[in-house]
């Protein structure tokens, strides 16, 4: 119930708030009516449409005449067509990025590491685990392994608000040309729940990428695990590769983007 001293509409456009944030009511589900949400916590239908006018001022809910409020999916697009670090799509989507370096240091390479970066098992490489935010919120996990050659480059640079795509390119003429992914779904192990702030089993979007320069050479793996209920990827594919520009190789791909749910 609604307790004296705050504005009742504050009260209930903050409770309807939050159960949309913990995902109580889902994206395109319509909340209770003005009369039912009335009725609960005992406000008028002036009071409850106050709260709901906040809500969607917010960006939160949309209303449809005649049928009620739903929630609004919040989710930004950006493109993935074009080979982006974390900075671009998050500025790119209309977001503050910002990161926080959980570990960077020596580590030998495990075997899956070994095979892409060419190396043998066991070489030192370089780890390098950040938290990725957006808005301030966790969006993403990344955990990169360098090769020493290309991880020495990184040193003495700020690594929580610099990328790694930026630092080559910019300080040591060293591009990233090419990006190798793969997608699929994991769950998040304790480690991962903790860090992200998800429950422990929660579904996550892992991107596993390999970031080359010139001549093949292999600059950085990486696993990026994203949160499922602030990403996904959308896909839209051309019929007639004779209508794509040039540049996309005649591939039937015209955009692939990640989508943003902050």
């Amino acid at each position: 119930m609604l307790k004296p001293g705050r504005p009742r509409h504050e009260q209930l456009s903050d409770w309807l708030r939050e159960q949309i944030e913990q995902g109580v009511y889902e994206v395109d589900s319509r909340l209770p009516s003005e009369s039912q949400l009335g009725k609960r916590f005992g406000v008028s239908r002036i009071t409850v449409r106050r709260a709901l006018q906040t809500l969607e001022n917010e960006g939160l809910i949309y209303r449809r005449q005649g049928l009620g409020s739903f929630v609004r999916d919040q989710r930004v697009r950006q493109g993935l067509v074009r080979l982006t670090d974390f900075v671009e799509d998050m500025t790119q989507a209309g977001l503050t990025p910002s990161s926080q370096v959980l570990f960077h240091g020596p580590v030998p390479a495990p075997p899956e590491v070994a095979r892409a970066l060419g190396l043998d098992e066991g070489t030192t490489v370089i780890r390098l685990d950040r938290r990725r935010l957006g808005n301030g919120e966790p969006v993403a996990f990344d955990r990169t392994w360098l090769p020493v050659f290309y991880a020495q480059l990184l040193e003495g640079h700020d690594l929580e608000t610099e990328t790694i795509y930026h630092i080559l390119e910019h300080n040591y003429g060293v591009p990233v040309l090419r990006g190798r992914y793969r997608i699929e779904a994991v769950n998040a192990d304790a480690e991962l729940a903790a860090t992200l702030g998800v429950a422990e089993g929660r579904a996550l979007l892992l991107i596993t990428r390999l970031s080359t320069t010139h001549g093949d050479r292999h600059i950085y793996y990486q696993q990026r695990y994203y949160r499922s209920d602030r990403v996904a990827y959308e896909l839209e594919l051309e019929r007639d590769p004779r209508r794509l520009p040039s540049a996309a190789h005649g591939l039937p791909l015209r955009d692939f983007e990640p989508v943003f749910n902050l």
